[in-house]
């Protein structure tokens, strides 16, 4: 059985092993040393990644009860040999993992919220909660958690014996059997397998950045230690460069979109009545039973939809409105009373290299080619 360092020291970085065993594999060699600092995935943490004397370690999983490092090249075995963590990486892990626990104590002591779910991803982690919270519920959850991170207390980890076990109240996803591994920090006390830091204050900061519905409760995703300082810091450049496209500070930004959308909303029903006037008068120009094909240079697509019912309302018969859109044209296509547009439709999308379509009385699309007077043309044969 393998010695597994890190489970007692999780700052070890670097060590010496003796290859015990080296079997080829589909993606590299499996690797089995005497002992071993490389954190196997699991428990919702990745593996640990860093190299073994020439080899580099790519991957790390535990299988029938052996710690298997996945290399790039063979290894003798019975050579002793030097592994070296990608340090970076695990430091980010323990921070992560650190920074879990201590969120999912707070949200289970003062909601009796579950962690039902976790994993440590690029670029955030996701936790999964076992029951719905508001977003003050939230916010008192992770004001908590940070107070525990600036108190910098220890984390402690260690395996008790089964009295102490059976005496013990921990959370655990699940029901576990034989010796369990407890970790104690920020005020809870959870069953895990994972590395941990050393004091609470080694996490930094833990930020919830976003929460959504998830089955009976929520999924939250969260960043912890560097990765929430560069996360905050680029929501704080984003907000700004924001900020001074509508000329308001951070922490203003919602009451001048909150503007800039009623203004949006006035902008609209003042358009929607000019294109009405617009229609009027293009069906007060038509003459009844004649198919009109139109250019309506400036009419957006709800525009061309009044213009091209408007003059069939009139006339009795088709109407095509066009306008310049995209990077072509843009079209309405209505029907007389009982005709059918839809092969006119699929006419100009085959001909103008087009895409569109709708229901027999009426029809709207674009074309990537065409001037209006070739789509003229082709609708009076057509129509």
């Amino acid at each position: 059985m393998t010695e597994k360092l890190y489970e007692s020291d999780a700052y070890v970085q670097s060590f010496t092993a003796t290859v015990r065993a080296c079997t080829p594999e589909a993606d590299g060699y499996a690797v089995v040393l005497d002992r071993t600092a490389f954190f196997p995935e699991g428990g919702g943490q990745p593996c640990d990644t860093g190299t073994l004397g020439g080899a580099r370690v790519t991957a790390v999983h535990t299988r029938d009860g052996e710690v298997r490092h996945t290399t790039d090249i063979p290894l003798p075995a019975g050579e002793t040999v030097t592994g070296t963590l990608d340090w970076a990486r695990r430091l980010d892990a323990m921070q992560q993992h650190t920074g879990e626990h201590i969120l999912s104590g707070a949200l289970h002591r003062l909601y009796g919220a579950e962690n039902v779910g976790f994993h440590i991803g690029t670029p955030y982690v996701r936790m999964d909660t076992s029951i719905p919270l508001t977003a003050e519920q939230l916010a008192q959850a992770e004001a908590e958690a940070n107070a525990a991170v600036r108190a910098d207390t220890p984390v402690h980890c260690f395996v008790p014996d089964a009295a102490t076990l059976a005496a013990t109240e921990y959370r655990s996803k699940k029901e576990l059997e034989g010796p369990v591994r407890l970790v104690e920090a920020g005020g809870d006390r959870c069953a895990c397998c994972g590395t941990h830091l050393h004091r609470t204050g080694e996490v930094g900061l833990i930020k919830i950045l976003a929460a959504q519905h998830y089955k009976s409760g929520l999924r939250l995703t969260v960043a912890c230690g560097q990765r929430a300082v560069e996360a905050v810091a680029h929501g704080w450049a984003d907000a700004e460069a924001a900020g001074r496209l509508v000329s308001a500070p951070v922490g203003g930004l919602q009451d001048a979109v909150g503007r800039l959308q009623n203004a949006e909303t006035a902008l609209k029903q003042r358009l929607a009545a000019l294109q009405n006037q617009l229609a009027d008068a293009y069906a007060a120009a038509a003459r009844p039973g004649e198919v009109l094909v139109v250019s309506a240079d400036g009419a957006d697509g709800d525009g061309l939809r009044r213009i091209a019912m408007a003059v069939t309302a009139k006339t009795g018969a088709a109407c095509c409105a066009l306008a310049p859109g995209g990077q072509g044209l843009a079209y309405a296509l209505a029907a007389a009373p009982g005709a059918d547009v839809r092969p006119a439709c699929k006419a100009l999308n085959q001909q103008f290299a087009g895409r569109g379509g709708g229901k027999p009385a009426f029809c709207q699309g674009s074309l990537a080619g065409g001037s209006p007077e070739e789509v003229r043309a082709l609708l009076t044969e057509i129509l």
